[in-house]
C-alpha cells in the first residue's frame, strides 16, 4: 500500500464498502475485505493527517509571522 496514493485508497475504499453492503459474500471473504477496507481506512487517515500537518498558514500579525493551524482558521 505505500506506492498507492491517497486517491486510489480511497476509491478502493469506497468499492470494499459497496462490496460489504451488496451481502453476497461469504463469511471469509466478507472477512479478508473487512480487513482491507481497515487497512485502506488506516492508510486514507494517516494522508489526511500528513496533510493537515502541511497545511499550516503563516500569518502576519503586528509585524511578527505567527503559524496557524488551518483548521483554526475557521472560527
Amino acid at each position: 500500500m505505500n506506492k498507492m496514493d491517497y486517491e486510489t485508497a480511497l476509491k478502493r475504499l469506497e468499492e470494499v464498502i459497496q462490496q460489504l453492503e451488496s451481502k453476497e459474500l461469504s463469511l471469509d471473504d466478507s472477512l479478508t475485505l473487512f480487513k482491507e477496507g481497515i487497512d485502506l481506512y488506516r492508510f486514507c487517515n494517516t494522508k489526511l493527517n500528513e496533510a493537515e500537518e502541511k497545511i499550516m498558514m503563516v500569518i502576519e500579525e503586528d509585524g511578527k509571522t505567527k503559524d496557524i493551524p488551518f483548521l483554526d482558521l475557521e472560527d
